[in-house]
């Protein structure tokens, strides 16, 4: 019985599955290609704050840590991102907080990555309008080489 039972607990711990996540050293957004570092300590008053300049819309992956286009490891996706009046968005940028606005500093480019390219508007118009013509050459060529 105890080989049995041991032999189960074995079997359970070899086939389970290992649990892996990032611990993240800043929290951050990401907005336009470049990533800002939320400082939380860093309180901005309501007269401060601009216009709505983006938002959150996606989560990094916390296994690998890779993320693309307008991500946050901290702020849920729908999460507004703010200009602050008389600065400029490439250096800073805020974030609503709860009841408060904190202030996000612009730390450096954001890495590359492949979605980058295909949630983008203009690239993917772009490759389907390269597509139809490539494709409307093709149908011209093949026209024009049949017999009359």
């Amino acid at each position: 019985m105890k080989k049995i039972a041991f032999s189960s607990l074995l079997f359970v711990c070899l086939i389970s599955s290992t649990v892996q996540a990032l611990s993240w050293a800043i929290t951050f957004v990401v907005w336009e290609g470049k990533v800002y570092e939320v400082k939380q300590e860093e309180i901005i008053e309501n007269n401060e704050i601009g216009k709505i300049i983006g938002e959150v819309t996606t989560k990094p992956n916390d296994r690998t840590g890779d993320y693309y286009g307008n991500a946050s490891n901290f702020y849920p996706i729908g999460t507004n991102y703010y200009q602050i009046k008389g600065r400029s968005t490439s250096n800073a940028i805020a974030i609503k907080e709860e009841k408060q606005w904190v202030k996000a500093v612009y730390v450096h480019k954001a890495p590359f990555h492949i979605m980058n390219l295909l949630t983008n508007q203009f690239f993917v118009f772009s490759v389907v309008s390269l597509g139809l013509m490539i494709i409307g050459l093709i149908f011209r060529t093949k026209k024009s080489k049949q017999p009359l």
